[in-house]
C-alpha cells in the first residue's frame, strides 16, 4: 500500500474492478466505451468493490450496471493505479470481457444476481468503437494501456478464450482430528465459507461444467456453485488423492481432454497432493514464459484457492494464454 510522502500515513487505497467488453464486426476489432456525465469523460466500465465482493464479482456486476448487459470475464489485462483528486490511490483491476449469450452460459448466469438497470446520471451513453477509434475517444491516456494489451491479443489470435479453473477444496478437518474414513473427511465452516465464496468467482468466469473428486471435501466445496448454477456435476474416482497415487497418468488425460476437446469452461476440484500432475497438464500446453508463472511449490494452492487457466484455442491446438491465481475471500 501506498504511503504519503508528506506524513508517512497510509493513503486511502479504493479498489476497483472493469472490463474491455469485445466483439468482432465485419472483421474488425470493437470495444464498449462509456460516457459519464459527472465527469464528462469516455473510459471503461468499471467500479468499487462492494463489501465482501471479489474482484471478478465487482468487474461483471460493475460492467453490467453500467452497459445494461451481462458479460464473461476472459484473460486479464493490465491494471491501472493512479491518484485521485481528493488524494486517494485507486487501483483498477481489468478483464478482457465478452457479452454473455443466452443459451450457452445459463448456468453462469443463473448463478449470478440479476443486472440492475443502467443508472442515466452515472453513464449517460454506451458506444461501441472500433479499436484506433476508441484509443482516440478515451479520455485517459493510461486507458489505453489495457487497450494495447487487448488489440496485441486479437493479432495473435489468443484474444477469445475459455476457461479451465483448478480449485483445490476448501479447508477440511484435520486428519488427526477425524476417526472416520478418509474420503469423508469434511469442511469446517472455514472451508464452507470458501465454498461459497467460490460461486462468484466461477460465475465471472463463465463456468458451465463442474468435474470434482468424489471425496466429501471437494464434493462439498464445489456444491454452493453446483446448486447456485444448476448443474449436474462429474465425480471422478481418478481426482481423489488414493486413485492419482495409483495412477496420475489418469488424472493427466482428463485434464488434457478437457483442454482439447471441451468448448466451455469449467472447473475441475481435487486435492493438494494431485495439483503437481493436472499443473503438469497445463504447462505442456502452455509457452514457457506462462508455464513458468505456475505455481512450483508445495502446497501449490492454499485450502480453498483456484487457479484460473485462460485457453485459446489456436492452429496448432489449445493453449494456456495466461493463468491468475484466485484467493477467495470469506467475511
Amino acid at each position: 500500500m501506498a504511503t504519503s510522502p508528506a506524513t508517512g500515513m497510509h493513503t486511502p487505497v479504493v479498489m476497483t474492478a472493469g472490463g474491455l467488453v469485445w466483439r468482432r464486426r465485419g472483421g474488425a476489432l470493437q470495444v464498449q466505451l462509456v460516457h459519464r456525465p459527472r465527469y464528462d469523460d469516455w473510459s471503461w466500465p468499471k467500479g468499487k468493490l462492494e463489501f465482501g465482493e471479489s474482484f471478478q464479482g465487482a468487474a461483471i456486476r460493475e460492467v453490467g450496471e453500467e452497459t445494461g448487459k451481462e458479460i464473461v470475464l476472459g484473460r486479464p489485462l493490465p491494471g491501472l493505479q493512479y491518484l485521485t483528486p481528493e488524494g486517494r490511490v485507486k487501483r483498477v483491476h481489468y478483464w478482457a470481457a465478452r457479452r454473455a449469450r443466452r443459451g450457452h452460459d445459463t448456468a453462469a448466469l443463473t448463478a449470478r444476481a440479476p443486472v440492475a438497470p443502467v443508472d442515466r446520471e452515472e453513464v449517460d451513453r454506451v458506444e461501441w468503437l472500433n479499436a484506433a477509434d476508441a484509443a482516440q475517444r478515451l479520455t485517459r491516456a493510461s486507458d489505453r494501456g489495457p487497450l494495447n494489451a487487448l488489440v496485441s491479443a486479437e493479432s495473435e489470435g489468443v484474444l477469445d478464450t475459455r476457461t479451465l479453473v483448478i480449485a483445490r477444496h476448501g479447508r477440511a478437518v484435520p486428519r488427526t482430528s477425524w476417526h472416520g474414513a478418509e474420503r469423508d473427511r469434511p469442511l469446517t465452516p472455514l472451508g464452507h465459507g470458501q465454498a461459497s465464496a467460490l460461486v462468484p468467482v466461477l460465475a465471472a468466469y463463465g463456468v458451465e461444467h463442474v468435474i470434482s473428486s468424489r471425496w466429501e471435501r471437494c464434493a462439498t466445496t464445489i456444491d454452493p456453485y453446483v446448486r447456485a448454477a444448476g448443474l449436474r456435476p462429474s465425480y471422478s474416482e481418478y481426482l481423489t488423492e488414493a486413485q492419482h497415487e495409483r495412477s496420475p497418468s489418469r488424472v493427466a488425460a482428463t485434464v488434457r481432454e478437457l483442454l482439447e476437446e471441451a468448448t466451455e469452461s469449467s472447473v475441475i476440484c481435487t486435492h493438494r497432493p494431485v495439483l503437481p500432475t493436472v499443473l503438469d497438464a497445463l504447462a505442456q500446453h502452455a509457452s514457457r514464459t506462462v508455464a513458468d508463472g505456475l505455481p512450483t511449490r508445495d502446497p501449490f494452492l492454499e485450502p480453498g484457492e483456484a487457479l484460473v487457466a485462460h485457453v485459446a484455442d489456436t492452429p496448432s491446438g489449445p493453449r494456456v494464454v495466461a493463468t491468475e491465481k484466485v484467493s477467495p475471500q470469506v467475511w
